[in-house]
């Protein structure tokens, strides 16, 4: 499959690129600096660029079969919510159609799935723009007619890839640890290319 990834530098990004390689997709890296990939592969294209500019984007995507976001911003909030506008505008121009963005979790009803710590310090406090850049980006997804997928992952840890983790458990699930490799959130992202299972749904991810 041939694929766009938004955020392709990013420390979940950069591990999206490397298993979708290895899975034996194409792909399209789209970067703000190239300098930032360091891996070289016959399937890989490194396109540098700014995500908020939309002809940048446009052909990025233009020819592919599917596009995953993975933006960071920190703490801050506008890349998120704004590329991710710039990238849907970008696919319905061009007629690509399958959109699988990572989100967090803690968003629209999975916000039952949090403890207090997160709930009301890290994303009361803390992390509130960049909790709320990840409000408006699901609102930009959700408003848009493409086959989306929304990704919720919970806190990022470091480790491999296990694929032994919790997927698409109910809004009020509890009990959750709130943590999940991010090579394990890779993996999930990845394997929505090839499963319509979470089509136009918001499958939390968390061990």
């Amino acid at each position: 499959m041939r694929i766009a990834v938004f955020g392709a530098t990013g420390t979940v990004g950069r591990l999206v690129v490397e298993q979708a390689l290895g899975q034996g997709h194409e792909v399209t890296a789209f970067t703000r600096n190239a300098t930032g990939i360091e891996q070289r592969h016959d399937r890989l294209h490194v396109m540098e660029g700014d995500v908020l500019d939309t002809n940048s984007v446009q052909r990025a995507v233009r020819g592919r079969d599917a596009v995953l976001i993975s933006l960071g911003n920190g703490r801050k909030g506008v890349v998120r919510a704004e590329g991710t506008k710039a990238v849907i505008a970008a696919m319905k121009r061009t007629g690509v159609q399958r959109l699988i963005c990572q989100t967090t979790l803690g968003v629209g009803d999975s916000k039952g799935n949090l403890n207090f710590l997160w709930k009301y310090v890290m994303f009361g406090m803390l992390l509130r723009q960049a909790y709320a850049d990840h409000v408006r980006q699901e609102a930009y997804v959700r408003a848009s007619d493409l086959e989306w997928t929304l990704v919720r992952p919970s806190a990022f840890t470091d480790g491999p890839r296990t694929g032994d983790y919790r997927r698409g458990f109910a809004a009020d699930e509890r009990g959750l640890t709130l943590r999940i490799a991010r090579a394990d959130i890779a993996d999930f992202m990845v394997e929505q290319l090839t499963d319509a299972t979470y089509v136009r749904r918001a499958p939390g991810i968390s061990h």
